[in-house]
């Protein structure tokens, strides 16, 4: 159901039994998917790609253009998948020629007044928290959650099932499956409660504790301890994505407890 308040472009493509209340604009190439309810007094600006089933409450501003000045009206869009939900105030820019577009995955939640930059990219079952700050070109792994407050340097990874205290300031990439805090953020353990929640072994659990007890408490550089989970950790699959995160990290990982 459409209400005759809200501002719809006969050009946007609206599925069916989705929902606009009041006041809210929708402008002209915008795409919206299957039971998807649009809150009053939401924009939503074209390029922008909402799936099926999500939720957008009132005051979001999803598909403006980036505050890059480096953006030059290139043709960018904003992907948001199915069954996410999105808090009041949240604004979501499109993307740059960098990646042509800005990712939210399905099964998210983004709280009150967050903010995603241009050219991030977000994968599935994500939270982040109110006022969550994410900078141009933030990658964030499924099942990552961020607290409250924090806020991402341009270009910042956080690995799968990463867990990030409330108020931290993320400079560096945050491995996958441990809890980062403190300032400045360092590595605060492995997130042990929220991998048996979602499924992790106690096998898995003690394999990931032993990798990162490898690499950041029995060595004192990053090298050394890639050096040693290579010796003394058998392959595995969980292995390998820690260690090809790590390795593959531009801006390098978080360090460990002093």
């Amino acid at each position: 159901m459409i209400s005759n308040l809200a501002l719809v472009s006969n050009d946007s493509r609206i599925s069916e039994g989705v929902q606009i209340d009041p006041f809210s604009t929708v402008f002209e190439d915008v795409e919206i998917g299957t039971g998807t309810h649009i809150h009053p007094n939401v924009t939503l600006y074209p390029g922008t790609r909402i799936g099926e089933n999500c939720e957008i409450f009132p005051g979001a501003v999803i598909g403006v253009i980036p505050q890059d000045l480096k953006f030059d009206g290139e043709y960018t869009t904003v992907e948001i998948g199915d069954n996410t939900k999105i808090r009041e105030c949240v604004t979501i820019h499109r993307a740059t020629k960098d990646k042509w577009k800005t990712v939210i995955g399905s099964n998210c939640l983004l709280m009150t007044y967050v903010h995603v930059a241009h050219d991030c990219q977000i994968g599935n079952n994500v939270i982040l928290a109110s006022y969550v700050g994410l900078s141009g070109h933030v990658e964030i792994d499924d099942f990552a959650i961020l607290e409250g407050k924090v806020a991402a340097q341009q270009f910042a990874k956080i690995g799968a099932h990463a867990f990030v205290g409330g108020a931290s300031l993320i400079r560096k990439d945050i491995p996958p499956f441990i809890k980062a805090a403190r300032e400045p953020l360092t590595f605060a353990g492995v997130n042990s409660v929220g991998l048996r929640r979602r499924g992790y072994s106690d096998e898995q659990v003690r394999e990931i504790e032993d990798i990162y007890r490898l690499l950041y408490v029995q060595n004192n550089n990053i090298s050394k301890g890639i050096e040693a989970i290579l010796e003394q950790v058998p392959e595995s699959d969980l292995r390998n994505q820690i260690v090809g995160f790590v390795q593959s990290s531009d801006k390098g990982i978080i360090r460990g407890m002093i």
